[in-house]
């Protein structure tokens, strides 16, 4: 067992008593047992309660009367990052494989039980992470507990299964990407920016790797990454403390932790030169892609170059959208967005063009708004008012039980922090001018980005045939 610190005594009474915790552990295994880590101030009224049992499972509660409901999340740390070359997929499959049936239960009746209690259910995998969710009335919480913990112990794995959810994640790769011209090219963007480290593949897998998957690669994968010392369970809600103690215990206690295996992710080597590729699509306009290098989301960076992105790229009102599309009238649509990974990422751009535009006009445009911010400061009034729109934004992400598991599990499995959201709260708060000039001219570099320019097939053929 690992020594956990005590909580000073004004925040221990956000959490169970010791002796309340010795009752619950009275007569209960080893894995069953039940400790207080610590208990973390979530803004200035609310409290997470951080538990851990004995197999690692930790446990993340935060109480919030204001409605009769209780959110439920369970986030694993697994996502496409912890794959491996051949095998693309896997965690995005097991997405749709954790639904299907479990010993005891036939398939359909998860979601059958959850419906007829009034709940609703989903989840999401990512580069980092995948999680399972139900937002349900208080007085249910019960079923939540068992049900989850049924499915990270007992997911039945067979071939009719897994060849059936196989076929199906193989059908949401058509739709969502060979068939999808920004999904496409998306990927490409990746692939050709990360040459080694596992952001370089997609979440939803290559279509060979998704077709070769067997059953035995299924199991390998759920008993090595679906076990309770890779997992947090989050709990948001009008709940009663003790009494969803005790039934996790009881529902989770006898699972065995597994030996997890040492992360092999390369970091991605420093780049030098900038790499372009030009494709044609099914697309009416030409399109341009750009993914300069970005920071890690835990990284002093991400902030600052966050209201980069809004300045650039948020709103009618933002530069690049009164450059492109409203004054010299060559785009109908820009965006930007920094990757929120572990690890480092991307500062995304992209650009549509209007009729008869090129890839060149939209990038010479973008470069001229580009350079703008490396060569000068943006304005106070600019900064302020992004900074007002981002802490909006977060703060109603926080406004439901759903919300504010969501925030604590993404922070908790991506920093460590359970409570990470206020924290970069505080960061947008403080981010200043300097910080916003500085974070452009260390990232917005023509040599280290990637570059999709994007033709329409139909331009193509015109131009061959002429």
């Amino acid at each position: 067992m690992l020594a956990t610190p005590i909580p000073a005594p004004s925040a221990r009474k956000a959490a169970l008593s010791d002796a309340a915790l010795a009752a619950l552990n009275e007569g209960k295994p080893e894995n069953a047992r039940i400790s207080l880590v610590r208990v973390h101030a979530f803004g200035p009224a609310m409290t997470i309660a951080e538990y851990r049992l004995g197999n690692g499972l930790t446990v993340l509660v935060s109480k919030d009367d204001s409605a009769p409901v209780v959110s439920y999340h369970t986030w694993f740390n697994v996502g496409s990052r912890h794959e491996k070359p051949g095998k693309t997929g896997l965690a995005h499959l097991f997405e749709h494989l954790m639904f299907n049936e479990v010993e005891g239960r036939p398939a359909g009746t998860f979601d059958r039980l959850l419906e007829e209690a009034g709940a609703e259910t989903n989840a999401a995998t990512w580069v980092d992470w995948t999680f399972y969710h139900e937002n349900i009335p208080r007085d249910r919480i019960g079923l939540v507990v068992q049900l989850e913990a049924e499915r990270m112990g007992k997911l039945v794995l067979r071939d009719p299964q897994v060849t059936s959810e196989k076929e199906v994640v193989a059908n949401e790769r058509r739709y969502r990407v060979d068939d999808d011209v920004e999904g496409a090219v998306n990927e490409l963007l990746y692939k050709q920016a990360f040459t080694r480290h596992a952001y370089g593949w997609p979440t939803i897998g290559w279509m060979e790797d998704i077709q070769g998957f067997t059953t035995e690669d299924c199991a390998a994968f759920y008993k090595t990454f679906y076990s309770p010392n890779n997992a947090t369970i989050v709990v948001v809600g009008d709940v009663k403390e003790r009494e969803l103690l005790a039934k996790i215990q009881a529902a989770y206690g006898h699972l065995e932790p597994a030996t997890l295996p040492i992360e092999d992710v390369h970091p991605e080597p420093p780049q030098t030169e900038e790499r372009r590729t030009t494709i044609t699509k099914p697309t009416p306009t030409a399109k341009i892609t750009l993914g300069y290098r970005g920071p890690a989301f835990g990284d002093a960076d991400h902030v600052p170059l966050t209201m980069l992105a809004e300045i650039l790229f948020s709103g009618r009102s933002s530069r690049a959208y009164r450059s492109l599309v409203q004054e010299k009238e060559i785009a109908t649509e820009v965006r930007g967005w920094v990757s929120t990974f572990r690890d480092p990422g991307l500062f995304e751009m992209y650009a549509t063009a209007r009729p008869g535009r090129t890839p060149a006009e939209l990038l010479a445009a973008l470069e001229e708004e580009i350079e703008r911010v490396v060569r000068e400061p943006v304005s106070e009034e600019e900064l302020a008012k992004v900074k007002a729109k981002v802490e909006l934004s977060l703060l109603q992400s926080l406004e439901t039980a759903n919300g504010k598991a969501e925030q604590i599990g993404f922070y908790a499995t991506v920093l460590g922090d359970p409570a990470g959201a206020f924290a970069r709260l505080d960061a947008y708060r403080r981010t200043t001018v300097s910080d916003v000039l500085r974070a452009a001219r260390r990232y917005l570099l023509p040599t280290q980005r990637t570059i999709i320019e994007v033709l329409p097939e139909a331009a193509m053929a015109a131009g061959t045939q002429a």
